[in-house]
């Protein structure tokens, strides 16, 4: 049941970070989309983590090059997000308070996709499929 609890709090999270996103676009002062570009932050930010943890069999090292490049690409994918609102503000593209907003959602976003791989990335005792068994 805890499982169901946590996905329930990771939705409402995730929920919450595109809530923000979606009002720095859209609300009547700012009315411009350019910042829903973001989402293709979103989309490819796990991809590396993905790829590496294909890829690399060792589990029990400390520590592999693959896993140490998956993090590097996954850190430049964060710090782009969190730039492409800054220099669309900078340029006056988006308003600065479209860009708050925008930096509030990709804070509340990246922080749901990191728990995320907290609760289901480990294999031990609770995983993703035991999870979509179980309320099956």
């Amino acid at each position: 049941m805890a499982g169901v609890k946590a996905l329930v709090a990771l939705s409402f999270s995730g929920a919450i970070g595109l809530t923000f996103l979606m009002l720095g676009c859209a609300l009547e002062l700012y009315r411009v989309y350019w910042p829903l570009f973001v989402l293709i932050f979103y989309i490819i930010c796990p991809i590396p983590h993905f790829i590496a943890k294909r890829i690399s069999d060792d589990t029990d090292a400390a520590s592999s090059a693959c896993r140490e490049l998956a993090y590097f690409f996954t850190t430049g994918i964060v710090v782009s997000a969190f730039g492409f609102p800054i220099i669309l503000a900078r340029v006056q593209v988006i308003m600065w308070g479209a860009c708050g907003l925008v930096l509030a959602g990709n804070a509340v976003i990246f922080l749901t996709i990191l728990g995320f791989f907290l609760v289901f990335g480990r294999g031990d005792d609770f995983s993703w499929e035991q999870c979509l068994e179980n309320s099956a």
